[in-house]
Formats: C-alpha cells, sequence, structure tokens
C-alpha cells in the first residue's frame, strides 16, 4: 500500500483542502547493474529515512498546474496526468519541499514525484497503489522503486517491479559526498555498456542478496553492496573509494554502499551496533584528508514507519529510529 496521505474536506465548496503526499528516498543502492535479458538494467533500493513532501493545493478555476520551486517541471507534468486519470477540472498549485538533496543518488527525483503522485491524489480521497504509480511516472524519466514500502528489485529505466525483496533491521551509512551534483537521466544515457560476463554476476548476486534480505544477513548483505560498489568503481572512477574500503575493513563495517549514479560513498555499518560512535568516529577521521562532506544516515527497516503521519512535520533523518541506546546514539552522529 503506498505511504499515508493527508485528505480534509475544503474550506470552498466543493474544493479540497491542501493535502500532503511523502515518499522516502535512498541512499543509492544495494546493487545495480544489467541482467543477461533484453531491457535487463535494474537496481535494488536502499530505503532511507528522509523523505521529499508534496503539497497540493486544488484550484477548480484554474487551467494547469503551476510548480514551487519552478524547475520541479517533471512534478508538474505527473500532477496534471493524475488530474486527468481522475477527471478532476482545474489545476492547482504543487509544493516541493524534504529533505532530499538534489543530484547526490538519493534519488530525491523520483521521491519527488512519488509524492506528488500521493498528494494530489489525497485532494480528492484516493490513493493509488504502486503499479498504479509506476504508470503515471513512465515516461517521465528512470526511476528508483520509492512507491514500495519495502526494499525491491527495479527496472529503473522502464519504472517497473521486477521483485519484492522484503526488509532489513535498520542500518546506518557514514558517507563521504565527492561533491557536485549528478544529472540521473543523462549519466544514464553515456553510461557504459555492461558485457555478458558481468550481467551473468549481476544475476548471481540478485540471488545472494534477495536469500541475505531474506535471511537478515547483514554481512552477506554488505559483501553484495560491496561487490556492485567494486564493479561500478571500475567503469567510473569514484574519488575516495580505497580509502572508504580501507576504513570499512579498519572498523570491520558491514560493507560499502555508494549512489551508483550519484555522489554520495558510504561505509554500511548495523545501527544497533554498540561500537557504532566510536566507528563512525573513525570513518569520518578516515574521511577528513579527502575534504568535501561527511554525513549519517540511517536506513528504513523492520518495525519502522515508513512516512511521516500527516499532522507531523516531516522528521530529520532517521527520525524514525526506534528507541535504544545506539540508535539514539545515530541521531547525534546524523548531520
Amino acid at each position: 500500500m503506498p505511504s499515508a496521505t493527508t485528505y480534509a474536506p475544503g474550506a470552498e465548496p466543493g474544493a479540497p483542502a491542501p493535502a500532503v503526499g511523502h515518499a522516502f528516498g535512498t541512499f543509492g543502492e544495494l546493487l545495480q547493474g544489467a541482467l543477461p535479458e533484453p531491457d535487463g538494467d535494474f537496481l535494488v533500493t536502499f530505503p532511507l529515512a528522509r523523505w521529499a513532501t508534496a503539497t497540493f493545493h486544488h484550484r477548480p478555476g484554474q487551467r494547469g498546474v503551476r510548480v514551487h520551486p519552478a524547475h520541479k517541471g517533471k512534478s508538474r507534468r505527473v500532477a496534471e496526468a493524475v488530474l486527468a486519470s481522475l477527471g478532476v477540472e482545474g489545476g492547482g498549485l504543487l509544493e516541493i519541499g524534504g529533505g532530499l538533496p538534489e543530484g547526490k543518488g538519493l534519488a530525491s527525483s523520483s521521491a519527488d514525484l512519488v509524492a506528488t503522485v500521493r498528494a494530489v491524489g489525497a485532494a480528492f480521497g484516493r490513493s493509488f497503489a504502486p503499479d498504479r504509480t509506476e504508470a503515471f511516472l513512465r515516461g517521465i524519466e528512470p526511476a528508483d522503486g520509492v512507491m514500495y514500502d519495502e526494499i525491491v528489485a527495479f527496472h529503473h529505466r522502464e519504472v517497473r517491479l521486477r521483485r519484492r525483496l522484503g526488509v532489513l533491521p535498520p542500518l546506518a551509512v557514514v558517507a563521504h559526498d565527492e561533491g557536485g551534483q549528478v544529472d540521473t537521466v543523462a549519466h544514464n544515457l553515456r553510461a557504459a555498456g555492461i558485457g555478458p560476463h558481468e550481467r551473468r554476476e549481476y544475476a548471481r548476486l540478485l540471488d545472494r542478496l534477495a536469500a541475505a534480505i531474506t535471511g537478515a544477513d547483514l554481512a552477506e548483505v554488505g559483501a553484495v553492496a560491496t561487490r556492485s560498489a567494486e564493479m561500478n568503481a571500475a567503469r567510473r572512477a569514484r574519488p575516495g573509494f580505497r580509502d572508504l574500503r580501507a576504513a570499512c575493513r579498519e572498523v570491520d563495517g558491514l560493507g560499502l554502499v555508494l549512489a551508483h549514479s550519484g555522489t554520495m560513498l558510504g561505509v554500511l555499518l548495523d545501527a544497533a551496533d554498540p561500537e557504532l560512535a566510536a566507528k563512525t568516529d573513525r570513518i569520518r577521521t578516515a574521511c577528513a584528508p579527502l575534504g568535501g562532506e561527511v554525513s549519517v544516515h540511517r536506513s528504513l527497516g523492520a518495525g519502522d514507519r515508513w512516512s511521516p503521519a500527516h499532522d507531523e512535520p516531516v522528521p530529520d533523518p532517521g527520525a524514525a529510529t526506534p528507541a535504544g541506546a545506539a540508535a539514539d546514539r545515530l541521531h547525534e552522529l546524523e548531520t
């Protein structure tokens, strides 16, 4: 089911009040590559406790949708598509916000679009199943599978689910940002091709990852994510890759995880690790010579609420963390 959205009767007769939709981002991907089949490009999502927010104000007498910020034209197109599907007259104002920076590989664009679908639907008391949300996004741009409240294998170029994989215990990522921004659409267009041998390896990695998620085998999840990062680094130079890998080994981390078409690369840790604070500090120290920003993130996992409640502000990163000493320390470490 899609994450919760809001609906309230409009102050004007026949007009709904502003409605809100949320969608989480991802910290890059646990695995991304191509399978040995036509249109085999795929990724495996890594849901993150950070959200995009869309607020829709229906204006029955207005033609089309205006969007703020103005450069969110793809969100405007999706909003108009949802209105058309509902047979609603008029347009409205769409406001996009939240805590996902653009161009970093955190699925900000996909989250904006999914949040928009939810907000426009909620304005009229409607919600959409994930496959219907996929249909709204298809043709707009390649998208991550953030319409599913779990980890999924997803054909991002076709905007099509491949396989639901389930959830893991919450994980932490201590991340180094290379700086700048990456245009995901442009990156996908110029990305080097993946040969048959690599495609077969990606198929094996996907099978391993699916089994690891089912069994909550965090060490195996980390091993697959690391191998995916290594294969990506062989095709695209990643500043800091060797330093992060050495830091991961030094703290006995689970592995590396990265935004394959973004600027973020991080060390994967168990969020319940009693040594989380010390390990985080050591990774920060290792990243210091690289320059740039270091941040700490938390994945969405078993027992979490995957969307903020409609009557509360969007949490800061990690706000869905359940109680516990290690989890509380993760809150303190996040930047």
